[in-house]
């Protein structure tokens, strides 16, 4: 079995991090999950840098990069379908 986690067959991801040190709630693409968190990190994404470490609390998994890349845009600017996925994940965001 193949390893959703992991860059194998050109899967794109959209994922939610959490921060440990203020709790707020970050949305990203990628298509290699663990080398992206371990970015995050280690301080190397600017947009997160003073806010780390994180902790991974959702991930979608999409064949198509422009699908994801359009999930992460919608997440992003539609309130509406951000608020409904907390709904959906509300025990992994307030943990």
């Amino acid at each position: 079995m193949v390893n959703p986690r992991t860059n194998c067959a050109n899967m794109c991801y959209v994922y939610i991090l959490k921060s440990k040190k203020d709790n707020k709630l970050y949305i990203g693409s990628t298509n290699n999950l663990d080398r992206r968190l371990e970015e995050h990190n280690s301080g190397k994404v600017f947009s997160t840098k003073s806010r780390f470490p994180f902790e991974l609390i959702y991930y979608e998994a999409y064949k198509s990069e422009k699908d994801a890349r359009y999930r992460e845009k919608n997440l992003k600017i539609r309130s509406r379908a951000f608020a409904q996925l907390r709904k959906r994940i509300k025990e992994s965001v307030i943990l």
